[in-house]
């Protein structure tokens, strides 16, 4: 088996500063756990500050210090988004602890690869979710964590660029001779009796191999030498995998006040990046969203949650596109108070991977532009201001189509535009069967009278010349405005055409007789 460990040793400060400002983010900033720091950014240490350090002491150490509790439940929130992420390579994915996550990788390396390909891989994917990992190989599960957690103090493991890639043991050999050098304190029994375990001169895991196991078990018990098995592949070690859910709901606590919609998008990134590493898990595209917005009390009083739905008319799975069409509708959201809480939701997702990326422009990839052209003008002007035609079975043209929001049906026509050639064509040839060629697509808005001489109408003053018809219209009378017409295409003197009818009933002395219905782009 081939284990990979993707180990975040800052996850705790980095899902809290995720949400700062970046002058609030590059202040010292601590994490406090029972008075204590618990965590602190480069900053706080450069001030003197140290882990275990009481809150008083760290405040003398740094006038602008920000400090704040640490959340277990924000740091699980930010774990299972790296999990989620895991979810796209292998289905065998477990967590080690709360800042560790366990990969089962060798099926997947048919699949993508060596090791190195899909490290690559795994690297990118995490890359949005803005943690720095540091990640090892081991053929055991925990021998795999142990590595992970402990590889950047090995020698030539100092430079920071470096902390992504750790050792890997290809074997169990290989592994027990890493884990030779490695300190007794990784290991959660060897933290337990730290204190006794150094006084009998035990500081690496070398050292407690050395000793005979029945006095060890007789001494301290069976967990710490049950951990050391389980970490050598001695021993079995079973793990509960990770599962995702069937909808993804997440909930992001805004450390500073967000009074504008672009401090509501700064958190809202990481909800996003958080709901892609779902999607793609799911090998499924985003099809639309929903982002609530908790605002501060106002007078003793609640203030209603603010609600935006994002809908996508070509679904993606592009951050920045998400993001994108999120600051278009926040723009036009007047924040009845600050904001404290973002909550994001979605569980409409289309099956399928995003299509292939295209050298020359293509029939789809011209659907797709048009699609995401809808989707910014939906986003900037609201869906009831983009509208598009839809035909109606009437035969009179002020009654054959009628404006409809562009969204739904237009957004399936475009994704069967995009199927392919064949498909678009058939979608073609139906529009144009529903939609005959002789017939304007510009029509005024009432018919206009037309003057007549001899017969003929005249426009401007200038008789039009009646190329093809007449095409009767007979129909109306069964909801009272009946219409009784011969429709011609006539053509002007500056060359263009029009459209144009003349009642059918018998003609009335001094009733005008001709109306232009339209004009032919």
């Amino acid at each position: 088996m081939r284990w990979l460990a993707l180990h975040l040793p800052l996850l705790s400060l980095e899902a809290f500063c995720a949400t700062l400002p970046a002058e609030a983010a590059a202040r010292p900033v601590v994490l406090l756990a029972n008075h204590r720091v618990h965590s602190a950014n480069s900053a706080a240490a450069a001030c003197g500050i140290r882990l275990g350090m009481k809150r008083a002491t760290a405040l003398a150490l740094a006038a602008d210090l920000l400090p704040a509790e640490a959340s277990p439940a924000r740091e699980a929130a930010a774990l299972q988004a790296v999990a989620h992420a895991a979810l796209t390579y292998t289905p065998s994915v477990t967590l080690h602890d709360t800042q560790t996550v366990l990969l089962e990788v060798q099926a997947s390396l048919r699949l993508f690869g060596d090791l190195a390909a899909l490290h690559r891989r795994l690297v990118a994917a995490l890359a949005p979710l803005g943690h720095r990992v540091q990640i090892a190989a081991a053929p055991t599960a925990l021998g795999a964590a142990l590595l992970a957690q402990w590889f950047p103090s090995l020698p030539g493991r100092r430079d920071p660029a470096a902390l992504v890639t750790g050792p890997h043991a290809t074997d169990t050999t290989a592994l027990q001779a890493l884990l030779d050098a490695a300190p007794m304190a990784l290991l959660g029994s060897g933290r337990a009796r730290g204190e006794t375990l150094q006084g009998m001169g035990l500081h690496r895991l070398s050292d407690l191999r050395a000793l005979p196991r029945d006095g060890l078990a007789r001494r301290f018990g069976a967990e710490l030498l049950d951990e050391l098995d389980r970490a050598l592949g001695r021993q079995p070690d079973l793990r509960r995998w990770v599962t995702l859910p069937a909808r993804f709901d997440s909930r992001l606590e805004l450390f500073a006040r967000a009074d504008s919609s672009e401090q509501v998008l700064h958190g809202a990134s990481v909800l996003l990046a958080r709901l892609v590493a779902w999607a793609q898990a799911r090998h499924a595209r985003v099809g639309a969203f929903t982002l609530r917005m908790r605002h501060e009390r106002q007078r003793q009083a609640a203030v209603p949650a603010t609600e935006l739905q994002v809908a996508l008319a070509e679904p993606s799975l592009a951050p920045a596109h998400l993001q994108l069409l999120l600051r278009e509708r926040l723009a036009h959201v007047v924040l009845a108070a600050p904001t404290l809480e973002l909550q994001l939701q979605c569980s409409q997702l289309v099956a399928g991977e995003a299509p292939n990326g295209e050298l020359f422009p293509t029939q789809a990839s011209e659907a797709e532009g048009l699609a995401r052209l809808l989707e910014r003008l939906r986003a900037r002007l609201g869906d009831d201001q983009v509208q598009r035609l839809m035909a109606v079975a009437d035969h009179r043209p002020e009654r054959a189509s009628r404006a409809v929001p562009a969204q739904g049906a237009a957004a399936v026509a475009l994704s069967t535009a995009a199927a392919g050639p064949s498909t678009a064509a058939a979608a073609v040839a139906a529009m144009s069967t529903a939609l005959p060629l002789h017939r304007p697509a510009w029509l005024l808005p009432e018919p206009l009278p037309l003057a007549e001489r001899d017969t003929l109408p005249l426009l401007q003053g200038r008789p039009l010349q009646l190329l093809s018809g007449p095409e009767r219209i007979e129909t109306g009378w069964w909801d009272g405005e009946p219409a009784a017409r011969d429709y011609f295409i006539a053509q002007a003197d500056d060359a263009s055409l029009v459209w144009v009818w003349r009642g059918r009933l018998p003609e009335v002395a001094g009733e005008v007789q001709w109306f232009l219905q339209g004009r032919f782009a």
